[in-house]
């Protein structure tokens, strides 16, 4: 049994070294430029500070601190990985792809250029509606909330590890379309499943939302709205792509009709 596994172990190793290796590189490169991407990280505490400087007494001592040792070199670390795996995401999606293609028809291993461009697309979608829609509105709430009373010292540490939780979580939601495409084309799933799953997908996503985002009703509702969208959409494109067999569907009717028979015959004996 091994040694079946072994090729497929070394194939691992291999797409995982290139991975790796990449978002090594892509972090180096990243690193370089940090103060502009920490810049236009920042950007939306800025503006919700301003906010507080309109609302608050206190706006003259709202700012960003750090309360470390060195914790602007950790935030520059903290802030180039964030924009490296984004960097190398377009590569790791190739190597993803790579290790599952052996198991592909010749049709099949063709969509490599739309995985990876649908992939890096929708990620991309995903972090520009958090950053541009949903961290605006958190923001602005979350700071400006009892500001009045208190003078908002915001941690430039833990504000980019919230910041990146967010970015990730919008990211890797977006993501769901482009997943249940090629789950699709490989006939993992089919428009039906996804229908029937409806119901458990709604709690899950609900909860995704609580632990990805700030504790805010508005927040949540903001990242789990275009989940529930995206998931009606990925239904109507797995519905394209596998469609649920004819037969499960003639079946279904049939017990249908076999369940009415039934409730009829027994409602003539009465």
């Amino acid at each position: 049994m091994f040694d079946d596994l072994k090729p497929h172990l070394v194939e691992l190793r291999k797409r995982l070294a290139i991975s790796v290796g990449s978002l090594i590189v892509m972090f180096f490169v990243m690193f370089y430029f940090h103060e502009p991407i920490l810049n236009w990280m920042i950007e939306p505490l800025n503006q919700a500070l301003i906010e507080v400087g309109k609302k608050s007494v206190h706006a003259a001592d709202g700012m960003v601190t750090t309360t470390q040792v060195g914790g602007a070199f950790f935030v520059a670390l903290k802030v180039a990985f964030f924009a490296a795996i984004f960097g190398a995401l377009p590569i790791i999606l190739s190597q993803i792809w790579m290790f599952i293609a052996p198991g592909l028809y010749a049709n099949e291993k063709k969509m490599i250029i739309p995985f990876i461009f649908g992939g890096t697309s929708m990620f991309a979608v995903g972090v520009l509606f958090a950053y541009y829609v949903v961290t605006p509105f958190g923001f602005d709430f979350l700071i400006t909330f009892g500001s009045f009373k208190f003078t908002p010292l915001i941690n430039i540490e833990d504000y980019v590890g919230f910041f990146t939780k967010i970015m990730f979580g919008f990211g890797l939601a977006f993501e769901l379309p482009i997943f249940a495409y090629f789950l699709a084309l490989l006939g993992m799933i089919n428009d039906r499943q996804m229908a029937e799953f409806f119901k458990y997908a709604i709690v899950i996503i609900f909860i995704v939302a609580a632990l990805l985002t700030p504790p805010d009703v508005l927040t949540q509702l903001l990242m789990a709205g275009p989940l529930i969208i995206l998931y009606g959409f990925s239904i109507l494109i797995v519905r394209l792509v596998n469609p649920a067999p004819k037969e499960e569907e003639n079946e279904d009717e049939g017990e249908d009709d076999e369940s009415l028979s039934e409730i009829l015959g027994l409602e003539d004996k009465k």
